[in-house]
C-alpha cells in the first residue's frame, strides 16, 4: 500500500487531519502522522519534528501555506510520488517546487478521494 505522511496530524477527532489518518488506516494504508503536538490516532503515535522516512508515496497536507514554509526542504527531501494539498493548504510556490522535481501535485481533499476510491 501507499505509505502516506499526514503532515499537520492531530489527535482531535473533530479535525480533518484526524479523519484522514483514521480513514487511511481503515483502508489498510501505512500512515505516518506528523504534527506539532504529541498524541496518537487509533494507537499510532503522532511524530513530531521531521522524522527520517523512506519510501513515501504520498504527503497529504493539513498545514496552512504559512506553516508549510519550514517544511519545504523536508517535504521535497522525502521524494514523495505526490503531494495532496487539501482545502485551505493550497500553495502555488510549494506546488511549483514539487512539479520541478517530478512530484505529482493534487489540489484535492484526501477524504473525498478515499470515499470515491480515487486515492
Amino acid at each position: 500500500m501507499k505509505k502516506t505522511v499526514v503532515l499537520g496530524a492531530s489527535d482531535n477527532p473533530i479535525r480533518y487531519a484526524y479523519s484522514a489518518v483514521h480513514q487511511l488506516l481503515s483502508r489498510g494504508y501505512e500512515v505516518v502522522p506528523i504534527g506539532n503536538r504529541s498524541g496518537e490516532v487509533l494507537g499510532i503515535p503522532i511524530e513530531q519534528g521531521k522524522p527520517e522516512l523512506s519510501d513515501v508515496h504520498t504527503i497529504t497536507l493539513y498545514l496552512n501555506p504559512r506553516n508549510q514554509k519550514g517544511y519545504y526542504d523536508y517535504i521535497l527531501g522525502l521524494k514523495p510520488q505526490r503531494i495532496i494539498f487539501n482545502p485551505g493548504t493550497e500553495n502555488a510556490e510549494l506546488a511549483m517546487l514539487a512539479r520541478q522535481r517530478g512530484i505529482e501535485v493534487e489540489m484535492a481533499c484526501t477524504l473525498v478521494m478515499l470515499t470515491l476510491g480515487a486515492y
